[in-house]
């Protein structure tokens, strides 16, 4: 994949429990900031229950429409870890134990711990490539551009180290934060017609409430920092026309 072309991302968070409120994923936050260091955009986010023939339409969707998909969640050993049957038949092949998976799980478990369950973690798509997990053992997967990683947080951020060789992206994207002490409808037109002027250059508005005052986060985004450099002096431009207070945060 050429480096200078802009590399897609979508991300696709598997759980009934993130649906019901019970579980806060942070998982999407992780996964979008070690992919734009590399630079690998995430074109969108959903989040799908466990059921197997959502999973399967919401795959085969996503991933003929970006370079990458990233799954999260249901790949453990309960009756309602679906992702890896459910990625075996969106791709149309066999779902079997993967030999190498089984090898390192009976590896891991103690003698007589390496039960029906924990064997179930070893049932993979058909010739999937291993994601190893330093943690708690049980590998993740993928299959062509799907990359199948656990829900539990501190376990998919653990595994990530070992993906950066296998992920090929663009340009990193750089960023810029310019805090201010106002509104955003004191700033709207004028940060619009900065916009309309820069249309390459991702340029976001946030407030925020700090310190027992509103404010607001303009946030410039792009893989050329001197568009960045435009962006920010056009802005800091009219921010000083209005008199606008500039903060740190």
């Amino acid at each position: 994949m050429d480096k200078k072309v802009k590399v897609n991302a979508s991300i696709l968070i598997i759980g009934n429990e993130i649906l019901s409120g019970r579980t806060q994923d942070t998982n999407t936050s992780t996964l979008a900031i070690w992919l734009n260091s590399i630079g690998v955009n995430v074109g969108e986010v959903r989040v799908i229950p466990d059921v197997e023939d959502i999973i399967v339409d919401t795959l085969n969707l996503l991933r003929s429409t970006y370079d990458y998909v990233f799954t999260t969640g249901g790949i453990g050993p309960t009756h309602d870890d679906i992702t890896a049957q459910s990625v075996s038949k969106a791709f149309g092949i066999k779902y079997e134990v993967h030999k190498e998976a089984f090898k390192i799980l009976e590896a891991y478990y103690q003698p007589g711990e390496f039960n029906e369950g924990r064997q179930k973690m070893a049932w993979l798509p058909e010739n999937a490539n291993l994601i190893l997990n330093p943690t708690s053992g049980a590998p993740g997967f993928n299959v062509e551009n799907v990359f199948s990683l656990p829900g539990v947080p501190s376990i998919l951020k653990s595994m990530l180290g070992g993906l950066t060789n296998r992920i090929v992206g663009g340009k990193p994207i750089k960023s810029l934060t310019i805090s201010l002490r106002t509104v955003e409808s004191e700033i709207a037109n004028s940060l619009t017609k900065v916009q309309n002027n820069n249309i390459d250059v991702e340029i976001g508005s946030y407030p925020f409430f700090h310190a027992g005052k509103l404010g607001v986060s303009i946030v410039i985004r792009s893989e050329d920092q001197n568009k960045i450099d435009d962006c920010n002096s056009q802005i800091l431009k009219f921010v000083n026309e209005k008199k606008i207070e500039v903060v740190d945060r």
